[in-house]
């Protein structure tokens, strides 16, 4: 080969790789802006929350979602456990649910019927959570589970949803943050325009912390023609064997 035929091949080597990196990746696509637009409405005149989602509750630290100057209330004993906890513990990297409000960094799509509003999850176990609108109050003799026991309705343009009957399974987030099974949280879902969904969230465990406490982070509609995808966690698991170390924000 000659020396102009080799400049050549590696120029068009490094068009080749210049166009491949001038594709968007998967992670550049959700980070594209919102779809902008009036809230969508149903017949009924309520809010139609339904749509796939990204965001909307902690991953790192739930820390991030409180009102500058607050802190995390946290008993003494509650803090011991969070500082005794390790990273490879963390249910979540072992691919089990998220519980409440932590959410994993994978979108999410809405579902909502007149009696239920249902959350799909692309993270994990493809697990999913289900509010009731047609309940008023939650059932006496319920099973400790990761997700609770959900009843919502709306007050005006916001889906306010009460859950209860929690395992004490679960953590907040990366840095461990703990609950008890006397857990019970509000989330209040506000659709402030067609690409964002608010999501305020009241933190009540006297079990682990001094006081009620209040989060809020915001979702972003997917771009449109994005769908969830088949991810399962525990296929070709590979990773959690090396998480080392306490448990902290990534």
């Amino acid at each position: 080969m000659t020396k102009r035929s080799m400049m050549l091949s590696a120029l068009a080597v490094l068009l080749a790789l210049m166009a491949v990196s001038a594709e968007p990746s998967l992670a550049q696509q959700r980070r594209q802006p919102p779809p902008t637009g009036p809230t969508p409405r149903l017949p009924d005149g309520k809010p139609d929350l339904s749509g796939i989602w990204n965001g909307g509750g902690p991953v790192g630290d739930i820390a991030q979602g409180l009102a500058k100057g607050e802190t995390i209330p946290l008993l003494p004993s509650a803090e011991a456990i969070m500082k005794a906890r390790q990273s490879k513990d963390d249910p979540e990297a072992n691919c089990l649910p998220t519980g409440i409000p932590r959410i994993a960094p994978y979108p999410w799509r809405i579902v909502q019927t007149p009696t239920h509003v249902f959350f799909l999850f692309e993270g994990n176990i493809h697990s999913y959570r289900q509010i009731f609108l047609n309940q008023t109050k939650h059932p006496d003799d319920l099973d400790p589970t990761w997700y609770g026991h959900s009843i919502g309705h709306f007050e005006g343009d916001t889906l306010v949803v009460d859950t209860v009957g929690f395992n004490d399974k679960f953590w907040f987030d990366f840095r461990g943050h703990p609950h008890t099974t006397q857990l019970h949280t509000i989330e209040r879902y506000t659709r402030k325009d067609l690409g964002t969904l608010v999501n305020q969230v009241t933190i009540d465990d006297p079990g682990a912390y001094s006081k009620p406490f209040t989060l809020t982070f915001t979702a972003r509609l997917a771009p449109a023609g994005e769908e969830l995808m088949e991810y399962i966690c525990q296929e070709n698991e590979q990773d959690s064997k090396h998480i080392q170390g306490p448990a902290q924000r990534p």
